[in-house]
């Protein structure tokens, strides 16, 4: 009778504990006004690619199987892609209007407005969101390198740094 209540007691810690760990889960904020289109997806046993010059250089150096995705993002005016992260880098190009990139570590939650024709990259890892604040749809090309069978976006919670 002592081992059935002693084992009682263990299973009633471990429910108690499972209860503590469970528990509900952070609330990401999901993408709204975006389409997004899968252009193609490329996996790789590995990427070294080197180019230099005299006045430029360039290298891209995987470890490991890698997956390419190259999409485009089309987002409406008042568009979000919701706060999220990448397991790997990616790089994006504004075809066109602006988008306003706002990072999860900036304390002061300071918009970054990209234009047309220029872009940024993500190095993958950060917690971002990325919104349409103008009056125009933006169409944005991404290429991202993740490692293979990765989920290339992450939805994560509003890290609180902006009012959004």
């Amino acid at each position: 009778m002592k081992k059935l209540i002693g084992g009682a007691a263990f299973l009633a810690g471990l429910a108690g504990l499972a209860v503590l760990v469970i528990g509900p889960p952070a609330q990401a904020t999901p993408p709204a006004g975006v389409t997004s289109t899968v252009f193609a997806v490329g996996t790789f046993d590995k990427i070294e690619a080197k180019t230099l010059s005299s006045n430029w250089q360039a290298r891209i150096d995987t470890k490991g199987a890698t997956d390419v995705y190259i999409l485009e993002n089309r987002m409406a005016p008042g568009g979000t892609i919701g706060w999220h992260s990448h397991p790997g880098p990616s790089i994006v190009v504004v075809k066109s209007g602006a988008l306003t990139i706002y990072r999860g570590d900036d304390p002061t939650c300071t918009p970054e407005v990209i234009e047309a024709g220029s872009g940024f990259v993500d190095d993958g890892g950060d917690i971002h969101v990325v919104r349409n604040e103008g009056s125009v749809d933006v169409v944005v090309y991404v290429t991202s390198i993740i490692p293979k069978g990765a989920v290339r976006r992450i939805d994560e919670p509003s890290p609180g740094n902006c009012p959004f």
